[in-house]
């Protein structure tokens, strides 16, 4: 959560959301990110980590405490080449036609709609990466070979946000802030 007690109050308080299922291929794009992340870089103090798979109603909260919401997912777009990354807000996204059957089916966009609903104002953040397969006949966890070479340029994005912010992440190798590049493409 942003509420964490070394949190440097003059920053902004951010959380990043992985979303995606690790069962759908590059639908698992955020969460392998996170895992990626989770490997070698500590997030600043003042950031939260969140392998949210699938969104729930139950984020909103989340939106509440922090003053910045970064959501990484596969992205979309039709025409467009596999790996390619996005930045986009939540009001370019799609909202959903009429109702969810489940609060499970929430997009993004919705998120943002029920926290605004509750009063919670975060300024939000949308990072993708164009998906080749996000709904294999079967499940099967892993990537793509175009969205996983896509991984370092995804977390360059998202890096040079929160850079950009004054909460970089640290690289646990080299015990420096992340203002650029570390990542080798596969």
């Amino acid at each position: 959560m942003c509420t964490d007690d070394r949190v440097v109050p003059t920053l902004p308080r951010v959380a990043v959301f992985f979303v995606g299922n690790r069962l759908q291929l590059d639908d698992g794009a955020g969460p392998a990110l996170y895992d990626l992340i989770e490997e070698r870089f500590t997030p600043h103090p003042n950031v939260s980590l969140f392998d949210a798979g699938c969104l729930t109603a139950g984020m909103a909260q989340e939106v509440g405490r922090c003053d910045v919401l970064i959501t990484v997912d596969c992205a979309d777009q039709p025409g467009e080449r596999p790996g390619t990354i996005f930045r986009y807000r939540p009001d370019d996204l799609r909202r959903r036609e009429g109702g969810m059957v489940s609060l499970h089916d929430m997009g993004l966009a919705d998120l943002f709609d029920i926290a605004a609903l509750m009063g919670y104002r975060a300024e939000g953040l949308c990072l993708g990466v164009q998906a080749q397969n996000r709904s294999p006949a079967q499940f099967v966890e892993g990537l793509t070979p175009e969205v996983h070479a896509a991984l370092p340029r995804l977390f360059e994005a998202l890096s040079a946000e929160l850079a950009g912010r004054g909460v970089p992440f640290t690289d646990r190798v080299t015990g420096r802030p992340v203002t650029g590049p570390v990542l080798a493409a596969d």
